[in-house]
């Protein structure tokens, strides 16, 4: 067992059994999750994922997709690919009903905000979070739609429990008949509507694009790999000072911030080191963050109140951290 030493909650791996596990599309398969001695599992919100930690080492973040009102369970969708870091593969082949695997969590770095409107766009995978949200906007009494964008309707997942919601839900695969403008589909701003969306890179950066001249805070994005970062901000050595542990360390240009931290014999939860899961997120007390993450969006950026010490660095000669 291990604690994430920053200021939020304590967080710590649990073992979690397999309790089910379904073929819910071609190459995607999912995953039930329950506490051996079926004990209540750690309450979560709409656009939570959780971290799971295979035999292997292998550690991954997967999307709940199951009920959240369900207190002794979580579920997870998990798309075979070949071509990725390992973690797939073994799910796939390995994990079976009765294994037991390693979960932290659940966090959450794609927070439904309270609106009027939603629209939801998920590609292929990335309508595993969006199933949750739905749920939770109908809770709300908020209009919304879907779009669920994939290769072709055999390799989407959960299209029988989207049945029931008709007409609010539009699928468009590249298979089917007839071509998808994405553009026209998603329309223009509306300050009342917020656009939620999910899926492989080129889907994010397609709709980031359409919606670049849009007023802030109307669209969120959830991003599977790192964003491109451009060059940082400085090239030269800066002070990390640890509040709580009563020291500084000295981050150089070849070495992270996390890096540093854990070779002071601080230890900080970690996961992905790319920026995207936000295990490491950690509370600025002072100093100018070099923001380098694919999680935080402007408003955030500019507060500078935390920072995910995994990518991104400094812009000023010293960083005060809460740890």
């Amino acid at each position: 067992m291990f604690t994430e030493m920053n200021s939020a909650a304590e967080t710590s791996q649990v073992a979690l059994i397999v309790a089910a596990r379904v073929q819910v599309a071609e190459g995607v398969v999912a995953l039930t999750l329950t506490h051996p001695d079926g004990r209540r599992l750690p309450d979560w919100t709409p656009g939570s994922h959780i971290d799971v930690v295979l035999p292997s080492g292998l550690n991954r973040q997967y999307s709940l997709c199951g009920d959240r009102w369900d207190a002794y369970s979580y579920r997870i969708a998990v798309l075979h690919e070949p071509d990725g870091r390992g973690g797939s593969a073994y799910i796939h082949k390995e994990v079976r009903v009765g294994t037991t695997v390693a979960v932290g969590g659940p966090r959450n770095n794609f927070r439904l905000v309270p609106s009027q409107k939603y629209m939801f766009i998920a590609g292929g995978i990335g309508i595993t979070p969006m199933l949750p949200m739905m749920q939770q906007a109908d809770l709300m009494g908020a209009d919304w739609k879907l779009l669920y964008l994939g290769r072709s309707r055999r390799t989407m997942a959960f299209l029988d429990e989207l049945a029931r919601y008709e007409d609010r839900v539009s699928v468009l695969a590249k298979d089917g008949p007839g071509p998808c403008v994405l553009e026209d589909l998603i329309g223009e701003a509306s300050t009342d509507t917020k656009v939620y969306v999910c899926g492989p890179q080129r889907l994010l950066d397609a709709v980031e694009h359409h919606c670049a001249g849009w007023p802030a805070g109307l669209l969120r994005l959830e991003h599977f790999s790192a964003k491109a970062q451009s060059a940082p901000s400085r090239s030269d050595a800066f002070e990390v000072e640890l509040a709580r542990a009563g020291f500084s360390v000295t981050v150089t240009p070849n070495v992270s911030v996390l890096d540093a931290i854990h070779n002071a014999g601080v230890h900080l939860l970690t996961s992905c080191r790319e920026g995207t899961c936000g295990t490491c997120e950690v509370s600025v007390l002072s100093g100018e963050p070099d923001h380098r993450d694919s999680i935080l969006n402007d408003d955030d950026r500019v507060a500078g109140h935390c920072m995910f010490p995994c990518v991104s660095r400094s812009c000023s000669d010293r960083l005060v951290l809460d740890l």
